[in-house]
């Protein structure tokens, strides 16, 4: 048997039944390189490793044959956390090299495929040289910070030929994929509403505090790179970068990629006609954030709107959830979240469509890597559940709602030009403007 079928094989096992193993301390994943030759495994460097980047190398090093070569970030305390967690695993961490700059990973040739787990506005620049590398591409979500750098990365994965998959790992959760399945046969009757909830009681923006000297160990400068030079700050830091618009775009897209992604593929939806959002900071009006913590937007497409309502600091949003996907029909509503769907019935319906709750019984993050390195070894970019299209289409019409309510308008989407009718809002917010002498590679 060959060594790919070999590859096949054993993956098909992990996933058989819908689970995968999830103890990354179990001795088992020990075996796995040495049923592979040298020339046969996948190697691996992970670029921004402290928060999913690092979830993306747990669930790397569960596919047979993956070798974890390189590891980078601009912490150094991340990177010794990283080596305390590699060492509990019993991996060999002298054979893990470590570095501060990304781009000794894109040197190093026998890298064969990286992870890009940095904030958002990075993510354009790091993947299109990680391409023009040669380097196979997993990209956290949201795969640009602006329309304009999401069709860049659509023309660097085509120009270069490489396999990128986006970190929107619900396309490989089997309940969601029956969900739209379900949409899709008709039988919730003509869907004229779309409702998109996002409420996240947990998150909450940090205080406001002066700005400081960077932690010992941190290279800040790199940590900004095309964003604009500001002095450092430990409230626009790690995890809490999502809150302003130099970096990211709050919630709209770091859950919104997510859910809006399913709502477009529920109803094969491409592009809105026109759409409006109001919000604003309400919830913790004190603490330090840009972005808005409470966000209503609606996208106006043919025959249907779509809604988007979201709100840090609660939990309980439409159909008591914390988050949720509703195709409300003549017939009945079906909800879909990460733990599972259901179909509530209309009253009056004249076909019972009714299907009681339908529990999530997979974790959509290892399948996503399964996918992702199944695609490398056949050479089959097609086969991929969030290839760098998918994943731009639906960073666009979030990106779409954030310039609404930053402009306060109603803005219009041409299609045929694939730009706002205001050309001072595609002046403003098409393309990020890149500093400190970072510009985005020619394609």
């Amino acid at each position: 048997m060959s060594s790919r079928k070999k590859f096949l094989k054993q993956s098909a096992a992990l996933l058989a039944g819908g689970t995968v193993l999830n103890s990354m301390d179990n001795k088992a994943f020990a075996i796995f390189p040495n049923r592979f030759s040298p020339a046969d495994r996948l190697n691996i460097g992970a670029i921004g490793i402290k928060g999913m980047g690092w979830a993306n190398v747990t669930s790397a090093l569960k596919v047979p044959g993956a070798n974890l070569v390189a590891i980078c970030d601009i912490d150094q305390s991340v990177i010794d956390q990283r080596l305390a967690d590699l060492k509990k695993w019993n991996i060999d961490t002298d054979k893990v090299k470590t570095t501060g700059d990304y781009r000794t990973i894109l040197d190093n040739k026998d890298i064969d495929l990286v992870i890009i787990g940095t904030p958002d506005h990075w993510h354009a620049l790091i993947m299109m040289q990680a391409c023009e590398a040669g380097k196979h591409v997993y990209c956290e979500k949201p795969v640009g910070n602006s329309i304009g750098e999401c069709r860049a990365m659509i023309a660097a994965q085509k120009r270069y030929d490489r396999v990128v998959q986006v970190g929107q790992w619900q396309r490989s959760q089997q309940h969601f994929k029956d969900a739209v399945d379900f949409v899709h046969s008709g039988q919730l009757g003509m869907i004229r509403t779309v409702k998109v909830s996002c409420y996240q009681g947990w998150m909450r923006p940090q205080p406001v505090v002066p700005d400081s000297a960077p932690p010992p160990g941190v290279d800040y400068k790199t940590w900004l790179g095309p964003a604009p030079a500001r002095p450092f700050n430990a409230s626009r830091f790690h995890f809490h970068f999502r809150w302003f618009w130099d970096y990211a775009g709050g919630l709209m897209t770091d859950w919104g990629v997510h859910l809006l992604d399913y709502a477009l593929l529920g109803m094969k939806a491409e592009t809105p006609k026109s759409i409006s959002a109001l919000g604003g900071k309400f919830a913790y009006p004190e603490l330090y954030q840009e972005t808005p913590d409470t966000l209503t937007t609606l996208y106006e497409f043919d025959g249907f709107n779509l809604v988007w309502d979201s709100a840090m600091g609660i939990d309980n949003g439409s159909y008591g959830r914390t988050h949720c996907i509703a195709f409300i029909g003549n017939n009945g509503t079906l909800v879909l979240d990460r733990s599972g769907w259901e179909v509530i019935e209309e009253a009056q319906a004249k076909n019972k469509v009714s299907r009681p709750f339908v529990k999530s019984s997979d974790n959509g993050v290892d399948r996503h890597w399964i996918n992702f390195t199944d695609a490398i070894r056949n050479n089959k970019k097609e086969s991929l559940n969030c290839n760098v299209e998918a994943a731009a289409h639906v960073a666009t019409v979030a990106q779409m709602g954030n310039i609404a309510f930053r402009t306060g308008q109603k803005l219009t989407w041409d299609k045929g030009s694939g730009k706002f009718t205001d050309n001072k809002v595609n002046d403003q917010y098409m393309m990020k403007v890149y500093h400190n002498g970072y510009k985005l590679p020619k394609v």
